[in-house]
């Protein structure tokens, strides 16, 4: 995968209430890469487009209990690309989707801006997916008889809202798709459906797009067009990206990277490169294998909604 395209300059991280230093330092205070989770706020600010307090999510019970979350605290930057990483069943994709309502966690609070997930009944979970929040998938998830464009604004359609041709053609151009609009799925390469996907994503103004390993099925060079457009989703039209990955070089495009490992959220980058990444993810590595079972998928409940 080819490295990523020079970054626009970012504004300073927001103070925090203390320099704390993460276990991810040596006795003698070498510093791994790995910065101690930012304290998060009681109440987060405008600046925050979504977060959670105290989130656990069980599976199972009893002596079966699996517990993916284990009270997390975590905000999500307005305007930012927001990469999740950590060791398989670590809960990354747990986390992600609770915060898109695709899972119901079995406590704590989870908002998206200022809509209250973690309280609503599936009805509105299922609106709330099909007007609010954006999803890209590992498996493209594209209707097979529909055209690029035709699935380019499905949602709006399965929601009968009226497409902005104006909305459309600017995300059109940004996903390099002007020559493919009538062209069906089986008729495109991946790196092309899996840009059809993060249209479809957009063109509902999502307050939030969520990724799940939106390259995992992707050679590098597609691998790259499609965390380009991302990253200038954030950069030029300020929109909110969160994405789950297991790969250091995806990860490097976001603004900001968090770790968890067993439920927990442990560290972060900002402004991460691949090498740090790297190097905090060794770091995790180090403290011993994840106790956790391999994390279920929820990508269709998403598509069936």
């Amino acid at each position: 995968m080819s490295t990523p395209p020079e970054r626009t300059p970012l504004s300073p991280s927001p103070p925090r209430r203390r320099d704390l230093r993460s276990s991810a330092e040596t006795d003698d205070g070498a510093h791994h890469g790995l910065d101690a989770p930012a304290p998060v706020a009681e109440s987060p600010g405008e600046e925050t487009i979504a977060w959670a307090r105290g989130l656990v999510k069980v599976y199972g019970e009893g002596s079966t209990a699996v517990r993916a979350l284990d009270g997390v605290d975590v905000d999500f930057a307005r305007a930012e690309l927001t990469a999740i990483m950590g060791p398989s069943g670590s809960g990354k994709s747990t986390l992600m989707h609770c915060m898109a309502g695709l899972d119901h966690a079995t406590s704590g609070t989870v908002v998206v801006d200022q809509a209250v997930v973690s309280r609503m009944k599936e009805r509105q979970l299922t609106a709330l997916r099909r007007t609010r929040l954006g999803f890209v998938f590992q498996a493209f998830n594209l209707v097979p008889t529909l055209t690029a464009a035709e699935n380019i604004t499905l949602p709006l359609d399965i929601a009968r809202r009226p497409v902005d041709r104006e909305h459309f053609d600017t995300v059109v151009r940004a996903v390099g798709l002007e020559d493919r609009l009538t062209h069906r799925p089986s008729e495109l390469s991946g790196g092309q459906q899996q840009r059809v996907a993060c249209a479809r994503a957009l063109m509902a103004r999502p307050s939030v797009i969520f990724a799940d390993e939106p390259t995992g099925n992707l050679d590098s060079r597609s691998s790259a067009e499609v965390l380009t457009f991302l990253r200038r989703s954030v950069d030029a039209l300020g929109q909110s990206v969160v994405m789950v990955t297991h790969d250091p070089t995806a990860a490097s495009y976001a603004h900001r990277v968090l770790f968890l490992a067993d439920g927990r959220l442990v560290g972060e980058l900002r402004s991460p490169t691949p090498g740090r990444i790297l190097d905090a993810l060794g770091t995790l590595s180090a403290r011993g294998p994840s106790s956790q079972a391999t994390e279920p998928t929820a990508a269709a409940a998403a598509t069936a909604t």
